[in-house]
């Protein structure tokens, strides 16, 4: 039999367990905008409970889910401070600026969080006329474009403290945050009582179909809620959804190690083959390495891949990024690593 076709892109192609489909397909449903979904209300009360937060709801992405933070929490015409290679800022369509209406001024993040003297030194809340006001702070964690940076607790809370002490509402981009909570060994609360917000994905590592969580004060998600509901994103039936991230954040929280382990197995393999894998501090579930000058294209690079039984991606030019999750295996490494060095050698 042919090899299955390995899917090493994203966390986020993962498909749903048998078990995971039982619990979707047995879910108890209301209509939730009013708020008679059972199972809809269950996964917000658990996720709220998880980060330590008052109230919790559904997102139809983590993009929506950041989003509505910074609608909530911001207005037009102020600033927002975010790492120049952050998700928000390189990967959502400019929406904190299109949508939200937000002034957006750029950090340096290349170790996966902004230096609190840089968030002091951007800060535009100083009362100057020609200023757009500083409100809000986003900060993000594990961080994907450094390399799937976990940041530890103590440099996460002194940049989170940074904002909070200069009156900013600082908002988490926790769409990976149990992968750094799981690799730096603590519960996931000694990042999320650091932060005003948080936004997680359901639909990466935690292997449900779709759906993000946002968590933060009752007062703050009630508010969310009425911009959910103005740009498109209220559900009826959702308990269907819900099932599948309650069950993600029930079982598969702490079998993210595995994935981290078989990241690690993979630089490992890829090393000894002479590929430059970046060498990342706190590294998750991901890794990246560049493209040789005289290698193989990166159109070439992917299309060489997918004949041998391999999706990847190349995430920037010349730079390849291959992300392990609940579906890859030891095996699925093996090869994978087998092919890469193929199809570079060739």
């Amino acid at each position: 039999m042919p090899h299955k076709i390995m899917d090493f892109r994203s966390d986020t192609v993962t498909r749903p367990s048998d078990e995971m489909r039982r619990a979707m397909a047995l879910a108890e449903v209301g209509d939730d905008i009013y708020e008679d979904d059972p199972t809809s209300n269950e996964l917000n009360r658990y996720a709220a409970e998880l980060t330590g937060k008052e109230a919790a709801i559904f997102a139809c992405s983590g993009t929506m889910g950041n989003l509505l933070a910074f609608l909530t929490a911001g207005s037009h015409g102020e600033s927002l401070l975010a790492g120049k290679r952050s998700h928000v800022w390189c990967a959502e369509v400019g929406g904190f600026s299109a949508i939200a209406g937000m002034c957006p001024y750029p950090l340096t993040d290349d170790d996966g969080i902004p230096k609190p003297e840089e968030i002091a030194a951007q800060n535009r809340a100083d009362g100057n006329i020609h200023h757009p006001q500083t409100t809000i702070l986003a900060l993000e964690n594990t961080h994907n474009y450094t390399g799937g940076i976990a940041v530890p607790p103590d440099k996460f809370a002194a940049a989170a403290r940074a904002g909070k002490s200069l009156g900013f509402h600082v908002h988490l981009d926790g769409a990976r945050i149990f992968n750094a909570a799981v690799r730096c060994g603590v519960d996931v609360k000694e990042f999320t009582k650091e932060v005003d917000s948080v936004q997680f994905c359901l639909s990466k590592g935690l292997g449900a179909p779709l759906g993000s969580m946002l968590c933060g004060t009752r007062d703050f998600i009630e508010r969310a809620k009425r911009w959910r509901k103005r740009i498109g994103g209220a559900q009826r039936q959702l308990g269907i959804a819900a099932a599948g991230g309650l069950y993600a954040l029930k079982n598969n929280i702490e079998r993210l190690a595995e994935d981290h382990d078989n990241a690690r197995y993979l630089a490992e393999l890829l090393k000894k083959g002479g590929v430059p894998v970046e060498e990342v501090p706190g590294m998750t579930n991901m890794i990246f390495f560049p493209l040789k000058d005289g290698q193989v294209s990166d159109d070439d690079f992917e299309k060489k891949c997918l004949e041998k039984g391999m999706l990847a991606h190349m995430i920037e030019p010349r730079r390849v990024r291959l992300v392990t999750h609940i579906d890859i295996d030891r095996e699925d490494v093996e090869r994978a690593a087998a092919i890469v060095l193929e199809v570079l050698s060739a």
